[in-house]
């Protein structure tokens, strides 16, 4: 299964259908889950249409498969959970493939429709996936229960199923989790983890399935939405045996590239990135991953134009978000020399005052990304726009940038350089009524940057002067949790965890409506987890700063 899933993906998907038949659940599933992936990657409607109702048809077809159950049996099954010897092999497979489809079928619920029904339906979806997962580890873990050779398959799904949910419900926010609980969801991280390692070492169907989401979470997911303290060493350890057996395989590559990035290998993640590209010409869409990826590398080198290079082209093939691209071409632009010249011809003011007519909606909702450049994009449509200092930098952090250079002294030195001259140009402005906004958003990165150069108390006196000046911020309030959350992180890291904790607290209950709110909320989440795993302050320390 796991060599089929990586080669239709790359070779096979316009031929695939071929094998589908309404008599093979696996056939199904794996075609359904390709065109979903497809849409998740394009955004395209007729894509999302066409993913959903294949999916829709691999769900009637392992229902064919499940256990016929009367209105006595599902009365006795309320009294007597029921063991593994009541289902044939054909119905386990059965019951985790139709839960598969559930859950694919609500994600795609979501993006195709954005009224409350649309939600609703997702969320009944969601819910008896949840549901029939819970129940199948209940039935593993019976004491009638015997593991063996021939349930490997069936154990495999479980344990996807289960450490997904866990480890994915794990990360919300507290004040969603309650919500959550209250309606029956509940996840545990460890468990969470555990289940999905269990899952990538079993060599079942499903196997690479786990160790995708565990690299998922280990390269992505703690850096986009945590602290930056990924498991990069356990990265590696999942990815060696794959990259060693399709040493072409694209979504190999990919997360080789991630690696290496996070390694502060910028000049190996881009080789990783470049060989990703060329190693398959079929899905586009895994280029622009690639080129997200590559934008970035470039931008932690503070090579402007290349990272403007990779910002057009998504910008012209891409329509995840043109008006994040667009901002990110006019940031770009925003940073180059007097000389420099625009590769395209491209106008800075006319890019920043076009992103919010290019507003998108999925799901109903707008990305925050895409909402936080259109409120720093609107102060470019006055007849004299005050231009952003360090637009991409800014960027940078709200994407965690600053825990991928700080692998890199060098990287880091070069950062805080332009930061310092950016604050120099800033202070020749100092009468305009957003120096004190843009003011506070230097400080903040040159906290990041002083902080990973280990020099802790300048950093803690960038942080602290944004909260003790948050009076003065008239438009990015998202600053000031931000900063107590950052200087909360460095209290960590000096093992003053009472002091983090308050901190994080206050970030938390204190500050409402403000840009990338969520993020930061699953920041200071993941803060908290960190916190907790601590012992009582390690070190004597004086009273907080920030009191």
């Amino acid at each position: 299964f796991s060599f089929l899933l990586i080669f239709i993906t790359q070779q096979w998907l316009p031929t695939l259908s071929w094998f589908l038949t309404k008599d093979s659940m696996y056939h199904a599933l794996t075609y359904a889950t390709i065109l979903e992936m497809q849409a998740m990657m394009t955004f395209d409607p007729q894509d999302i249409l066409n993913a959903g109702n294949t999916m829709k048809e691999a769900q009637a077809t392992c229902q064919k498969f499940r256990k016929k159950s009367t209105v006595a049996d599902s009365f006795n099954s309320l009294v007597h959970r029921q063991s593994l010897e009541h289902f044939t092999e054909e119905e386990i497979h059965a019951e985790i493939c139709y839960a598969e489809c559930l859950l694919q079928r609500a994600a795609l619920t979501f993006l195709q429709d954005e009224n409350m029904v649309s939600f609703i339906k997702g969320g009944i979806k969601v819910r008896n996936s949840y549901q029939t997962y819970r129940e199948l580890d209940s039935l593993i873990q019976s004491p009638h229960y015997v593991k063996g050779e021939n349930h490997l398959h069936f154990e495999g799904g479980v344990k996807l199923g289960v450490g997904a949910f866990n480890l994915t419900l794990s990360m919300f926010p507290a004040r969603i989790l309650k919500l959550l609980e209250f309606v029956g969801f509940s996840g545990n991280k460890e468990h969470g983890l555990l289940q999905l390692q269990e899952g990538a070492s079993s060599y079942s169907f499903r196997s690479v399935l786990c160790t995708m989401l565990l690299l998922c979470y280990h390269t992505f997911m703690t850096f986009v939405l945590g602290t930056g303290k990924g498991n990069v060493e356990e990265a590696e350890r999942l990815l060696k045996p794959y990259l060693a057996r399709y040493p072409k395989g694209a979504i190999f590559l990919f997360f080789a590239g991630r690696i290496e990035t996070l390694k502060g290998n910028i000049d190996a993640a881009v080789n990783r990135y470049e060989e990703c590209c060329e190693a398959q010409q079929y899905w586009k869409q895994f280029h622009h991953m690639c080129y997200w990826e590559l934008m970035w590398c470039f931008t932690y080198k503070r090579q402007w134009k290349m990272a403007f290079f990779y910002a057009d082209l998504l910008s012209k093939e891409n329509t995840w978000s043109k008006a994040t691209y667009i901002y990110m071409k006019a940031a770009y632009l925003s940073m180059f020399g007097p000389d420099d010249c625009s590769p395209f011809g491209d106008n800075e003011v006319e890019l920043f005052r076009s992103v919010p007519s290019l507003k998108l909606k999925i799901a109903g909702k707008s990305l925050p990304t895409e909402k936080f450049a259109i409120r720093k994009a609107r102060r470019y449509l006055s007849s004299n726009p005050i231009p952003l200092p360090v637009p991409p930098l800014e960027m940078m952090y709200i994407w965690n940038g600053y825990a991928v250079i700080g692998k890199c002294p060098d990287l880091t030195e070069g950062m805080l350089e332009t930061l310092i001259e950016a604050e120099t140009a800033l202070a020749r402005s100092s009468g305009n009524q957003r120096y004190a906004d843009d003011q506070c958003v230097i400080k903040l990165l040159k906290g990041l940057c002083l902080k990973h150069l280990g020099k802790i108390s300048e950093a803690e006196d960038h942080f602290t002067y944004i909260h003790l000046n948050e009076k003065k911020i008239k438009y990015d309030h998202y600053l000031i949790p931000n900063a107590l959350l950052e200087l909360a992180v460095l209290y960590l890291d000096q093992g003053r965890r009472e002091e983090a904790i308050k901190l994080l607290e206050r970030a938390k209950q204190n500050y409402k409506n403000y840009s990338m709110e969520t993020r930061t909320h699953f920041r200071i989440q993941a803060a908290l987890h960190q916190a907790k795993s601590l012992p009582e302050n390690r070190m004597h320390s004086g009273a907080s700063a920030v009191s």
